[in-house]
């Protein structure tokens, strides 16, 4: 099976930073697991990819940041990093960063593999955006979520993004 991990937004602004969440840490190790895990089975071919939500200085006068006044993920900032335990592994990574929710870049970086899976921050925002995303543009890949390695702005806001991306026909584990 040639597959991608798609890991989304694991920065610091969104695990315990400007934007973060209780349930946001949790995910790190689970994450991690995968990850490690991935790169031992040799049956199965799994390339990881990262997106990275990048802001400038001027987020506060963008649309974004009118709707959501909270200063986050400002490139070249603390906030802006993958976090720590994740950030060794985006050395063999490719890592696309992104200016909103949905990544148009993974698109592209996406085209040769059968299968992708996503995982990271937020359920309800960012990860539902690329899942639909990639969905649209790609209608017969299987598109997973795992949703024992995403968490929510809210765990409300979790389960309905899980159950609107099951009912756009996208795999959820």
């Amino acid at each position: 099976m040639n597959q991608a991990y798609i890991i989304i937004d694991m920065q610091n602004d969104f695990i315990d930073g400007a934007l973060g969440t209780s349930d946001a840490p949790v995910i790190v190790p689970r994450i991690e697991k995968k990850i490690v895990t991935s790169k031992k089975d040799k049956k199965n071919h799994t390339d990881i990819i990262f997106t990275q939500d990048t802001h400038g200085d001027d987020y506060l006068e963008t649309q974004e940041g009118q709707k959501l006044p909270v200063p986050h993920c400002i490139k070249d900032t603390h906030g802006w990093q993958i976090c720590r335990q994740l950030l060794p592994y985006t050395l063999f990574a490719t890592v696309l960063e992104k200016p909103t929710f949905g990544c148009t870049a993974l698109i592209n970086e996406t085209a040769e593999y059968d299968t992708l899976v996503l995982m990271g921050l937020c359920t309800d925002i960012c990860v539902i955006s690329n899942a639909i995303l990639l969905k649209t543009f790609y209608p017969e890949k299987d598109i997973i979520v795992d949703s024992f390695c995403c968490a929510g702005a809210t765990p409300e806001g979790h389960q309905t993004a899980l159950q609107a991306m099951k009912a756009c026909q996208i795999t959820i584990i």
